[in-house]
C-alpha cells in the first residue's frame, strides 16, 4: 500500500526533527567484520583513554524502537540492550531490543529472567546471519530528562569493567511527546576517582528539584556523547509501513492534552524552584550581605528563567498544533459539505 500524504508528511517531519541521514543498504555501515572486531578489542585503546569513544551513531529503527518500549513504559522505567560495532572511536547503534524487567518510577533492574532472555536472543538473532554483539543499555527517564543518577553511574561502570565497550542511553518518553523532538542521551562514565580535564558544560535541561542534587553529585562521573542518525532503504520501507499503520493516531493525537499532567507538574516545579531562590535570597541577605546573595543567587534566577522559556516554548508548540489541526480539519469538513438543493 501507498504511503498517504499525511503518513509521509509525519515521517519528514519525524527525520528533519532528529536530523536522520540516509545511506545506502550496501553501505560499509551495515557490513560487520567479525575479525576487525576481534583485533579492536584486544588492542583495547579505550583502556588508557577515558574519554576515548567521542560519538554515536545509531539507525533510525533502533531510536524508533527505543522511543516506543520507553513510551508504552508509560511513568515506569524501562530497559533494554543494543546491538551495533565499533568504528574507531565511534559508537555504532544497529539493533535495539527491550528486556522483561521489573521497573518503577525512580529505577529499573535486571533480574535472572532478563538475563536469560538476553543469552537466548542473542543465539537466536546469530542463527538468521546477524552477527553484531551487544553494544550497550538503554532505560528511560519518564519526565525528569537524559542524564544518569546515582545508580545509573554505578550500572554504567559495572558494565564497563565486566564488558567494555559499552554504552549508556537515556531515553525520557514524556518530554518526547511534549516536544515533538525525541530527548535523548548517550553517556560513557570514568573510572571512579577520575578527574575529567577541561569539563565542558552540557546543552541545558530541565531537572525536577528533588533530582537535581542527585544529578549534581554525578554529573561529573560520566560524559555526554553526540548522536547521529541514519537509515537504509529497508529502514525506510519498515517506518513506511509503521506510519502507514499509526498515521491516523499520530495525526489525530494531541501532545498538549497527553501531556497535560506532566507539563503542570513542570510549573509546580519551577514555583517551588522560585519560593527557593527567594529564600536563598533573603537567608543569604541577612547573613552575608544583600549584594553577595543576589550575585549567588542570579544563577539559580536564570535556570528558572530556562525551565519557563523551555515549558512555555512546548505548550505554545503544543496550541499551535492544535490550531492548526482546528484549522484543517473544519475547513475540510465545510468544504465537504453539500450545498443547499435546488427548488
Amino acid at each position: 500500500m501507498a504511503m498517504s500524504s499525511d503518513a509521509a508528511a509525519a515521517m519528514k517531519n519525524f527525520e528533519m526533527e532528529n536530523d536522520v541521514k540516509e545511506v545506502s543498504g550496501e553501505d560499509a555501515m551495515y557490513r560487520y567484520d567479525d575479525d576487525k572486531h576481534r583485533e579492536f578489542i584486544e588492542a583495547a585503546a579505550w583502556t588508557s583513554d577515558p574519554h576515548y569513544f567521542k560519538n554515536v551513531k545509531m539507525s533510525a529503527l533502533a531510536l524508533l524502537k527505543m522511543v516506543m518500549h520507553a513510551r508504552a513504559g508509560g511513568n515506569i522505567e524501562v530497559m533494554g540492550l543494543m546491538q551495533g560495532k565499533l568504528d574507531g572511536d565511534t559508537m555504532i547503534v544497529m539493533d535495539a531490543f527491550a528486556l522483561p524487567v521489573e521497573g518503577t518510577e525512580t529505577r529499573v533492574s535486571a533480574q535472572e529472567d532478563a538475563y536469560a532472555y538476553m543469552f537466548s536472543y542473542q543465539d537466536l538473532i546469530r542463527k538468521v546471519g546477524r552477527l553484531e554483539n551487544v553494544i550497550g543499555w538503554y532505560h528511560s527517564h519518564p519526565g525528569y530528562g537524559a542524564w544518569l543518577s546515582g545508580i545509573d553511574v554505578n550500572t554504567q561502570r559495572l558494565n564497563q569493567s565486566g564488558q567494555d565497550p559499552f554504552l549508556a542511553i537515556v531515553v525520557d518518553p514524556t518530554r518526547t511527546c511534549t516536544s515533538g523532538k525525541v530527548e535523548i542521551g548517550a553517556f560513557r562514565t570514568y573510572p571512579a576517582g577520575y578527574k575529567p580535564p577541561n569539563a565542558t558544560p552540557s546543552e541545558y535541561q530541565t531537572i525536577p528539584m528533588e533530582k537535581i542534587e542527585d544529578f549534581g553529585v554525578h554529573k561529573d562521573s560520566y560524559y555526554t556523547l553526540p548522536i547521529t542518525y541514519f537509515k537504509s532503504s529497508l529502514d525506510r520501507r519498515l517506518l513506511e509501513l509503521l506510519w502507514n499503520r499509526y498515521w491516523v493516531n499520530t495525526l489525530s493525537s494531541s501532545p498538549l492534552l497527553m501531556n497535560a499532567a506532566f507539563i503542570s507538574g513542570q510549573l509546580t516545579d519551577l514555583s517551588n524552584k522560585l519560593e527557593e531562590a527567594d529564600r536563598q535570597l533573603a537567608l543569604h541577605g541577612r547573613s552575608t550581605g544583600l549584594f553577595m546573595a543576589e550575585k549567588k543567587e542570579e544563577s539559580q534566577l536564570a535556570k528558572c528563567t530556562h525551565d519557563g522559556c523551555k515549558t512555555t516554548i512546548e505548550v505554545v508548540n503544543g496550541l499551535s498544533a492544535e490550531i492548526i489541526k482546528n484549522f484543517i480539519f473544519n475547513h475540510g469538513v465545510k468544504t465537504l459539505k453539500p450545498g443547499p438543493s435546488s427548488a
